[in-house]
């Protein structure tokens, strides 16, 4: 069972990633949509770019589910909370498999 350890860290070490990819992707959103950094930047296009087409294919569905508030988004809300659900479900998986010890 220790084999699978790695395996479980990568895991969760990429759903740990994901989650800063989602609270970049709104911080940076923040900072386009006062006009603090601008598209025309070739880093910050890139950026930008490359954090949409990460978070946006899971957001766009709870963006569909949830009902509208105004102009504000609660879908990274409910993305960051599901990737944490996820993190729970792997660690819980490892345990019940005897790859960690029982907190």
């Amino acid at each position: 069972m220790q084999l699978l350890e790695p395996f479980f860290w990568l895991i969760d070490a990429l759903l740990a990633l994901y989650i800063w990819a989602v609270i970049l992707w709104v911080v940076l959103g923040w900072l386009l949509a006062f006009q603090v950094v601008n598209v025309n930047n070739r880093l910050v296009f890139l950026l930008s770019d490359s954090l949409y087409r990460l978070v946006e294919p899971a957001a766009a569905p709870i963006r569909r589910i949830l009902p509208r508030f105004g102009g504000i988004d609660f879908s990274p809300i409910v993305l960051v909370i599901l990737v944490y659900f996820l993190r729970r479900l792997v660690l819980a998986v490892a345990v019940a498999m005897g790859v960690y010890p029982a907190y």
